[in-house]
């Protein structure tokens, strides 16, 4: 790492490199002294989102009202790295998938106020969601994954495939609007137990805003949960559809960390635990 700073960037050559507190599956991260972080993608799709978040991250960030990464450069392909890398401001804070201690039903309104302000940002010129429509293509996956963990006493099977017929059902009432589609908690930043900021939009785009529906389930209760959806601003078609992804998401993520206390694992379980409840409520 210090290395391929070092060939970039000579200006940073001095600042100490550290690991980063978390690596999520789309990018390894270091930090860079105590200001900056490193972000060096894993895969092709990360790659690829490298020009697209410096590019709109500092278009989209005066519009919301959370923190989002500020790029500060660019790096190429070079011998010690294969791709391209870049290099944002550090943003202070602990994701939320640590522990994190956060005002919940703040965090909830706060939260919702970000997806409604990226909902209403306009669109034209968006380049398409990495995830631009959550529900599609994957109906035998999910209903295999639904069967084979009902079978093993996991998930209520009846209870799970109502909540997935239901979001497949749901009718898309709006065009494609701004989406994240990654507001999973470790990617949600608290500090001083608030929620200050979103840090990963490798997935952003023009999509359906039922895929940032996700924390609804994945993080609040069900009296924050209501708080989320009124700032939200969402109708219940793409509340349902949101709930369904949200099961999805859940029913994948036990089924590739399995029943144990794998942090995704557990927060997956979680998932699929609050969308089905949540269903039983009704509207």
């Amino acid at each position: 790492m210090r290395e391929l700073v070092s060939r970039q960037f000579p200006r940073w050559a001095a600042l100490p490199v550290t690991e980063g507190p978390s690596d999520g599956a789309g990018n390894t991260l270091f930090r860079l002294g105590d200001d900056l972080v490193v972000r060096l993608p894993r895969h092709p799709g990360s790659a690829a989102a490298v020009d697209m978040a410096v590019t709109w991250l500092p278009r989209l960030a005066p519009l919301l009202p959370l923190a989002v990464p500020t790029p500060v450069a660019v790096g190429g392909p070079d011998e010690v790295f294969p791709g391209p890398w870049a290099v944002f401001r550090w943003l202070p804070g602990s994701g939320l998938d640590t522990g994190a201690d956060v005002d919940l039903a703040a965090a909830a309104v706060r939260l919702g106020e970000f997806v409604a302000a990226l909902r209403n940002v306009e669109v034209t010129g968006a380049p398409p969601s990495l995830r631009p429509h959550p529900l599609q293509g994957d109906d035998s996956d999910v209903r295999s994954a639904i069967r084979a963990l009902g079978a093993a006493g996991v998930v209520d099977e009846a209870a799970a495939t109502a909540v997935w017929e239901d979001a497949l059902a749901a009718p898309s009432s709006r065009g494609p609007t701004w989406v994240n589609a990654d507001l999973f908690p470790m990617n949600l930043l608290a500090d001083r137990g608030a929620l200050v900021a979103v840090i990963d939009f490798d997935l952003m785009g023009a999509g359906d805003s039922a895929v940032d529906m996700v924390p609804a389930w994945t993080l609040l209760t069900a009296r924050t949960r209501a708080l989320f959806r009124e700032a939200s601003g969402v109708d219940e078609a793409t509340w349902g559809r949101g709930r369904g992804w949200a099961l999805k998401a859940g029913l994948g993520a036990v089924r590739r960390y399995g029943l144990g206390d794998h942090p995704r694992a557990v927060e997956g379980r979680r998932a699929v635990a609050e969308a089905i409840a949540d269903h039983r409520q009704g509207p």
